[in-house]
């Protein structure tokens, strides 16, 4: 028997041509449709019309009392017969009955105005007067912008909210304007948001192709969405939630007591990944530690972790004596113990990796789980060693972060602002994943991810909203999903249930030790026994 072909997979080409020619089809459809409307409206009137007056008769009948109904039917069946014996009765009936079916018939609905009322024109008026100074220069035979021009010629799209703000507006401005220049479009950004109106946020769209600015009103990012179990595949983390139209990829998630799809932001790792580390910046209550509880509870699903707590406030106490967790060091000498342990982890996996290749089998299994060093605040134990003249933590993660993404090992750091002179050059040169949380300036931002916000700052700062960067990609708006310290009096209910939820089971009794230190031992003893 003849095998049957298997069906060829579409080109790029033939899927372009397969899109071009739906998108023709449904444009055709729809003319036709519209066509097949317009030709038909007029019947479309009339039996509109007679479905009216035949309700309009219906009723008055029903209203008339039943005694005097018998004259009415009387009264009418006269005026038929009149008509019938009348010359051109019938049809003159007819026309009749067909015109006041059209006019009966007719949309009465309130056309709608044609531009916007005074109050919103007076608005943007008032718009385009203050744009006059910016995108004006007096040698110009033509200006687009002049003191007592008309705002219509240049405002070509506007939309506004119930309250009557200004929420969407396409602007043109002239070729010569310098929309290259930062500070040209940061002087115009200001004054959009001042006349648009302060407490939103704004996002910017420069067409410098079409001399074209489009400004609209952006939604909040929901706060609500707390810690929970993300559909993702092992490798991915979840940093936090963004605008729609910013990624491709949406999760199904619980809020509140409902279930969406909310498009996330997701740093991948492994192997391949171009940014195999993170760092973290914000304020004094950002939510900063909320970010690295996040990354814990989703790493541990897949590999181990140790954490280094410099702020040493105890907000990963609910992960000590945890499945996975391998420490939770809170004070100077656990924390150069630990990273001394994890850079020749990354030493030993290094060795065991090459040697299985150069054997040409598969690299052994201890070294394809997972390894994350979590660092909060590490600035805090580097003035410590300068104090006690001891060895700097930051020192130690030369190796982990040089050669982490080989060896399986992925590094996360946060810092505060007021402290990021003092991190390493190590960290700042290869952590390419960037995460920017809580109230920040437009420079400290573009000076940290290497570019400038999309958005204007909000007033408010909600713990968790930022911005986040992956290597050089573009800039996401970001909030992180709410994962609080269970163990916190002032952490709600619901959030607390759900961290606990989330946590792995014990392999230490509650009441043991806070802390616990890793030995500092040889690449070759690395291993855990479990796992030898």
């Amino acid at each position: 028997m003849a095998r049957r072909p298997l069906p060829r997979i579409l080109s790029k080409d033939s899927a372009q041509l397969a899109r071009t020619q739906l998108a023709r089809s449904r444009e055709l459809a729809r003319t036709a449709a519209d066509s097949a409307t317009d030709v038909l409206h007029p019947l479309i009137t009339i039996s509109r019309g007679l479905r009216r007056l035949a309700l309009a008769g219906r009723a008055k009948v029903v209203a008339t009392p039943k005694d005097k109904r018998g004259p009415l039917l009387f009264l009418a069946a006269a005026v038929v017969m009149a008509v019938a014996l009348m010359p051109y009765g019938p049809l003159l009936a007819a026309v009749s009955l067909m015109v006041a079916a059209a006019w009966y018939g007719r949309d009465h609905a309130p056309a709608a105005p044609e531009g916007p009322d005074t109050a919103r024109a007076e608005r943007l008026q008032s718009l385009y007067e203050a744009l006059v100074p910016s995108f004006s220069t007096a040698d110009d035979p033509a200006p687009l912008y002049a003191h007592g021009g008309a705002w219509d010629a240049v405002l070509t799209e506007h939309e506004f909210d119930e309250s009557g703000r200004l929420e969407h507006v396409v602007i043109r401005y002239p070729a010569y304007f310098p929309d290259g220049d930062p500070e040209s479009r940061a002087r115009v950004e200001r004054l959009l948001t001042a006349k648009a109106g302060r407490g939103r946020e704004y996002r910017f769209a420069w067409e410098e192709e079409g001399n074209r600015l489009t400004l609209s009103v952006l939604a909040a990012l929901p706060t609500g969405i707390t810690a929970q179990h993300f559909v993702t595949a092992p490798g991915e983390t979840v940093l936090g939630f963004t605008d729609p139209d910013e990624v491709q990829r949406t999760l199904p998630l619980s809020y509140g007591e409902e279930t969406c799809d909310v498009p996330p932001v997701v740093w991948r790792t492994g192997s391949r990944s171009p940014e195999p580390h993170l760092l973290v910046m914000g304020q004094p209550g950002s939510g900063s530690s909320t970010l690295l509880r996040s990354i814990a509870l989703q790493a541990l699903r897949h590999g181990d972790v140790m954490i280094v707590d410099g702020g040493g406030t105890g907000e990963y106490s609910c992960l000590i004596g945890r499945e996975g967790v391998l420490a939770v060091e809170c004070a100077p000498a656990g924390a150069v113990s630990g990273l001394e342990w994890a850079a020749q982890e990354t030493e030993r996996r290094l060795l065991a990796v090459n040697q299985a290749r150069q054997a040409g089998g598969p690299p052994p299994e201890d070294t394809t789980r997972p390894l994350w060093v979590l660092l909060d605040r590490p600035t805090v134990f580097t003035h410590l060693a300068e104090a006690e003249h001891r060895t700097d933590p930051q020192a130690l993660l030369q190796v982990p972060l040089r050669h982490g993404r080989a060896a399986g090992v992925t590094v996360v750091v946060a810092e505060q602002f007021d402290s990021a002179d003092t991190l390493s050059e190590a960290i700042g040169q290869h952590t390419r994943a960037r995460v920017v949380l809580g109230p920040a300036s437009p420079q400290q931002v573009t000076a940290f991810l290497g570019a400038p916000p999309p958005t204007t700052p909000p007033d408010r700062t909600p713990p968790g909203r930022g911005y986040a960067r992956l290597g050089s990609g573009p800039v996401h708006r970001l909030q992180v999903p709410a994962t609080p310290d269970p163990y916190d009096e002032a952490t709600p209910e619901p959030e607390r249930k759900a961290v606990l939820s989330l946590l792995p089971e014990r392999t230490t009794p509650a009441e043991s030790e806070p802390t616990r230190s890793l030995e500092v031992v040889s690449p070759a003893d690395a291993v855990p026994a479990d796992r030898a």
